[in-house]
């Protein structure tokens, strides 16, 4: 596969599925007499543009710390063979893709409070290994410099492994950097997060899939999590199949071919539990649950967490983290100065830990004219693109979640940002017609 944002943004490998797709009709599910008719009609028009058409969109904004704004377009699942279409609704969860290192970041945080694990301590003590470049083996790598892509770790000798694999030896030479140490250079690397959860894993002797839902998803109410095996018949009816429309058991987008299904599909079967995990030790290799890409989620969950994170770590009366953690978390760590790190065309610019930040600047501005800055993440994996954007000052804030396109998002350049320009589209829409109300 070429080295492109989706293999930067996109999780471990999960197996494509194949199966053959007949295209189902994009609808989208407007409130009739609501405020934001013109604004439900932009977006279904971009969700349905034939340049590049979306599987489903779901949407989600908030305006002074208050959802405003919900609406979904298309199908959660598209119609077979064997199963009819299924219209994404509010409850519609999807793998959220690297949108998943700040979930995993916050129940990290909570550690963090707890005393079990220090952001600037060498993370080999927790690991029960020596995590060393080999190239700088007198520099530590902490989880300070993990949570901000600068621990030295690259993605080219992999980053998911079966469960009966030890982290500690599938972390070859190959994985480091040779002319940055643990500090000096931002590089984008998912493997930094299968090390974060392993991590995770070994200080509190819980697997990560069933950490974080303690940690973070049972304690807010929300439902999904990183495995889809143990979710309840409810949930997984909920799922939404990730798409692309290309050719059959290619990476090539087509957009006159069929919708093929990439993750995700258990029209037809269940998931299955990762190979082995009657078996696993807790702390050996998170990876299989991916805690870089893999949780499951709806707008409207990851809602909660927006308004949480907004709230100073607190919602419905209940404390999941403490002001001074989160206000750790959102500054910023790293800035692009000209020569200190890949920004991938643009993307990547500030950092803080576990999170993207957002200038609202020219060449980089999350919506047409400017004027949102923020911060969140950015999400691209197997078809699916996904933004989570808050401003903690203004407590305004936008999630997006599409559920596949029809054309690649790499040929569809955005006007003013590295982002796609279907994604400029729907986050300018919903800043204009939500946020600032100038929907009619």
């Amino acid at each position: 596969m070429k080295h492109t944002r989706r293999t930067l943004l996109g999780l471990a490998l999960m197996g494509g599925m194949s199966h053959l797709l007949r295209a189902a009709p994009l609808a989208g599910n407007p409130i009739a007499g609501n405020p934001f008719g013109a604004l439900d009609r932009e977006l279904s028009d971009i969700a349905g543009d034939p340049a590049c058409q979306m599987a489903s969109l779901s949407v989600l904004a908030i305006r002074a710390g208050k959802p405003v704004y919900q609406r979904q377009f298309g199908h959660r699942f598209l119609a077979t063979a064997a199963a009819p279409s299924r219209p994404a609704d509010e409850r519609t969860m999807y793998r959220i893709a690297s949108i998943s290192k700040m979930m995993t970041t916050l129940g990290l945080m909570r550690l963090v409070e707890d005393g079990k694990v220090a952001l600037d301590a060498d993370v080999s003590a927790h690991l029960g290994f020596t995590l060393r470049n080999p190239n700088f083996p007198d520099q530590p790598v902490t989880l300070r410099t993990l949570l901000t892509h600068t621990s030295s770790l690259r993605d080219e000798a992999g980053y998911f492994w079966p469960l009966d694999t030890a982290l500690s030896s599938a972390i070859t030479p190959g994985a480091w950097a040779k002319n940055a140490g643990p500090g000096q250079y931002f590089n984008y690397c998912n493997l930094n997060w299968g090390v974060i959860g392993t991590l995770m894993e070994r200080v509190t002797g819980e697997r990560f899939d069933r950490l974080m839902k303690r940690l973070l998803l049972d304690p807010m109410g929300l439902h999904g999590g990183y495995n889809p095996s143990e979710f309840s018949p409810e949930d997984l009816a909920n799922v939404a199949t990730i798409y692309r429309k290309r050719t059959t058991d290619t990476e090539v987008w087509d957009s006159a071919g069929p919708w093929i299904a990439q993750v995700d599909d258990y029209s037809t079967r269940a998931p299955t539990p990762p190979a082995g995990i009657e078996r696993y030790v807790p702390g050996t290799n998170a990876t299989s649950f991916s805690p870089t890409g893999g949780l499951r989620i709806s707008a409207r969950d990851m809602g909660r967490v927006m308004q949480m994170m907004m709230n100073g770590g607190a919602i419905d009366g209940r404390r999941i983290l403490k002001p001074a953690t989160l206000s750790a978390m959102f500054e910023r760590q790293w800035t692009f100065d000209g020569k200190n790190g890949d920004t991938y065309r643009g993307l990547f610019n500030c950092w803080g830990l576990g999170n993207q930040q957002f200038p609202d600047q020219a060449g980089i501005a999350l919506v047409d004219g400017g004027g949102f800055a923020g911060l969140g993440h950015h999400g691209d994996a197997y078809g699916l693109v996904s933004t989570f954007v808050f401003d903690p000052a203004t407590k305004n804030g936008m999630v997006v979640l599409v559920g596949g396109t029809s054309a690649d998002p790499e040929t569809r350049r955005g006007a003013h940002s590295s982002m796609a320009r279907f994604e400029e589209r729907v986050l300018t829409a919903l800043y204009r017609g939500a946020i600032l109300g100038l929907s009619n």
